[in-house]
């Protein structure tokens, strides 16, 4: 079997696994990234709605493309080494939706990662006047990756759907040991406090540079930072920005940056921040391990790690 064919059956194999996936992610419980329960999805944005829609089902945030009537519909699921990324987001009438609410700045957030959760991607499409929303997408790696659409439709609750897309060639994947300090850019970034399934839970990262501590940072998308946790396994969507803001005359501008994050359950979870300094946003990126408790641990579909760090494995024709 060529290449092509074998992405193919691997997307085909890929869309069983995320259907059970989805069904055991609904089974131990929502991230607070989920729509229209207390402590949802609209608490991650910092904001409420007054949405005529009904509160929506009880499940994890971006396992699904289509959610209380509205659905993610990309032109294609096919990924190029570099290309524009189109979509549309559909309405309980069948027809796109055109009204967004503004939120953090934008009225759309896209996020892409493979799903051995590299490759990270927050960006932002413009939409046209038909609804069709559209973004230029490098994929530097081939394999199967996630997309989540995080929005707020006018009137309705917020929203992440996801939808799996494909960038042919061989791809290995890279399995992630727990971290907790990470370099990037010249920054060092330390990520500090536990997560407990099924509680609310404080963490805070710490960004220096050159041993000294980053007291400037700059507001992006009207917050100090932002953070996105994936769950390894089903890659279920939690986002979710800090404690406070700029202006608000109490919050600082670092080197501590704090979180209140609810996990749903036990498993590993791989956590993305996005902050910004000297004029530039760069993303530093944490494995973290929620153990104990008597929530049932997380699915894991995807491979499970290996010991002694990071490491790649050579998959042909997926990620």
């Amino acid at each position: 079997m060529n290449t092509s064919g074998k992405l193919a059956a691997y997307g085909a194999a890929v869309a069983l696994v995320a259907a059970g996936a989805w069904a055991v992610g609904a089974a131990v419980g929502p991230l607070s990234g989920a729509a229209g329960v207390p402590g949802g999805e609209d608490a991650g944005h910092g904001g409420g709605h007054s949405g005529t829609v009904a509160a929506l089902p009880d499940e994890p945030a971006g396992l699904s493309s289509s959610r209380g009537g509205y659905t993610l519909t990309p032109t294609s699921t096919a990924l190029t080494a570099e290309e524009t990324f189109a979509f549309t987001i559909t309405g309980p009438d069948g027809e796109p939706v055109t009204e967004f609410d503004v939120e953090h700045d934008k009225r759309m957030h896209l996020i892409v990662v493979r799903r051995d959760l590299t490759g990270f991607q927050h960006v932002h499409p413009e939409m046209a006047p038909d609804g069709r929303w559209s973004v230029p997408l490098t994929v530097a790696d081939p394999g199967v990756y996630r997309a989540y659409a995080d929005f707020a439709p006018t009137g309705a609750e917020p929203l992440t759907l996801g939808v799996d897309l494909f960038a042919d060639g061989d791809a290995k994947q890279v399995r992630h040991a727990d971290s907790r300090v990470v370099e990037v850019d010249g920054y060092r970034v330390r990520l500090d406090g536990d997560l407990t399934a099924g509680r609310s839970a404080e963490v805070a990262v710490t960004v220096t540079k050159d041993g000294r501590e980053v007291t400037d940072l700059e507001p992006y998308l009207a917050a100090y930072g932002h953070l996105v946790a994936l769950r390894q396994g089903d890659l279920a969507y939690l986002h979710v920005h800090p404690e406070g803001a700029p202006g608000d005359g109490r919050t600082p501008a670092g080197p501590r940056v704090a979180f209140a994050v609810e996990v749903p359950s036990t498993g590993t979870y791989r956590l993305f921040l996005d902050f910004k300094h000297a004029g530039e946003v760069r993303t530093a990126d944490f494995t973290v391990t929620v153990g104990g408790g008597t929530t049932p641990s997380a699915p894991t579909t995807s491979p499970a790690p290996t010991s002694g760090g990071h490491s790649d494995d050579t998959e042909h024709g997926h990620g």
